[in-house]
């Protein structure tokens, strides 16, 4: 090779290297394809890699249909406590179908590094907002001018700020589990004059003294609760994961009246917590029996040993920043510049039949069919299926999403 060459060929490299870009052979690929959380494998076609000056992060992300050229780009952010893993079982059939499918860790989770793992961290670095800026600098990076959104749990509200926030980029919205009720308002005169309760101390004077798990999860504690629960982290994933699906059968899930302490105590301890437990103390009693152990199929010990180590390096407050910047007013005042305006792409929801995260907000389903949302043109409640719902019921949702997808 020529000097002028050799020196051309570094040039390129180094501009691709500060683009974010991943320069690497075929064969390193191939040994990148399935190695992405240790022993256990991610499905065969899916890969691991990391795009680097997204927003400040160097993502983490999974990916399938990567290989021909200018697919339509489906980009899934998932919820708490989950990983871009938690997509494993949709990402394939998606794929199948025709589209290029991104997953990333998202802030605060997993591999994804670049952001403040201490309980006081700025938390404007996870406002929703510079959450739809992570999302719109990574499909930047990916040379993708426009996507699909899919996000889950917490990834739910995020995936409805990005169609809010950019429809030009974010040209459908798929939310699940978690209803997206709206911009927040400017209050009223009337409003003002009846301002709603103070549910934290409702909560704690009811007969049973209770709490609400989000305000549980913006304390110092929870972090260390459950980065150090006696049971170890395995078994604590276990039964929180099997306390929230439609494998507990005590899940019967309704919509509630209003937003009271009465009415929210009707919903199970993993939402509105006893008063004097973390949720390590909540959910160690829910631990299922071996028989149920060994039934569950679409949960392996294998993959909830992926949760276990990856929280286990990472511990819990990065992903709990996103519940302290829910409370946060600098956040809710930012989201106020959009009060009024709606999502006005194309929308689905889909939830599980046994998940009370579809009515953990009173009205919120109402408000996301009704107004939130001027293009909703699906709502699905999926059979055996709780808030895990692409990891409970992955054929169904797949249908679903692609079906959807093909519509708009």
């Amino acid at each position: 090779m020529s000097f002028d060459s050799l020196t051309r060929r570094r040039h390129l490299q180094a501009m691709m290297a500060a683009l974010g870009q991943i320069t690497t052979s075929r064969e390193a690929r191939a040994a990148n394809q399935n190695v992405a959380y240790g022993q256990t494998t991610i499905p065969e076609g899916i890969r691991s890699r990391f795009v680097k000056n997204v927003n400040g992060l160097t993502v983490h992300m999974l990916e399938a249909g990567f290989d021909p050229p200018n697919r339509p780009c489906v980009l899934l952010l998932h919820g708490f406590p989950e990983l871009a893993f938690s997509w494993r079982k949709v990402m394939l059939p998606l794929a199948s179908a025709g589209y290029h499918v991104v997953a990333p860790d998202q802030r605060g989770y997993g591999r994804t590094t670049g952001w403040d793992s201490s309980y006081d961290a700025d938390l404007a670095l996870f406002s929703q907002l510079n959450i739809v800026r992570d999302a719109l600098a990574l499909i930047s990076l990916l040379d993708h001018q426009s996507v699909h959104v899919v996000g889950h749990d917490m990834g739910s509200p995020a995936a409805a700020w990005c169609a809010l926030a950019r429809p030009d980029v974010f040209r459908s919205v798929v939310m699940m589990s978690a209803p997206f009720g709206g911009a927040p308002s400017f209050p009223r005169t009337t409003a003002i004059r009846n301002l709603p309760p103070d549910i934290d101390v409702d909560l704690a004077k009811l007969p049973r003294p209770r709490k609400y798990y989000q305000r549980y999860y913006t304390t110092r504690e929870a972090d260390p609760n459950m980065s150090h629960c006696p049971q170890g982290l395995h078994a604590f994933f276990r039964a929180y994961y099997y306390y929230k699906s439609a494998d507990w059968k005590g899940n019967h899930p309704h919509p509630l009246k209003a937003r009271t302490a009465q009415e929210m105590a009707q919903m199970p301890t993993y939402y509105v917590m006893d008063l004097d437990k973390g949720m390590c103390e909540t959910v160690a009693p829910m631990m299922p029996s071996p028989a149920e152990i060994a039934a569950c199929k679409w949960l392996t010990d294998d993959e909830v040993s992926v949760y276990a180590s990856e929280y286990g390096r990472t511990g819990f407050q990065g992903a709990l920043q996103g519940y302290r910047r829910g409370a946060d007013p600098k956040n809710n005042a930012e989201l106020l510049t959009f009060s009024g305006r709606t999502i006005d792409v194309p929308s689905c929801f889909i939830g599980g039949k046994s998940d009370w995260g579809v009515y953990q907000t009173a009205g919120a389903v109402d408000r996301m069919r009704t107004s939130a949302c001027t293009k909703m043109i699906g709502f699905h409640l999926v059979d055996g299926a709780g808030h895990w719902v692409q990891q409970e019921q992955p054929e169904e949702v797949s249908r679903l999403l692609i079906e959807f997808l093909k519509s708009t």
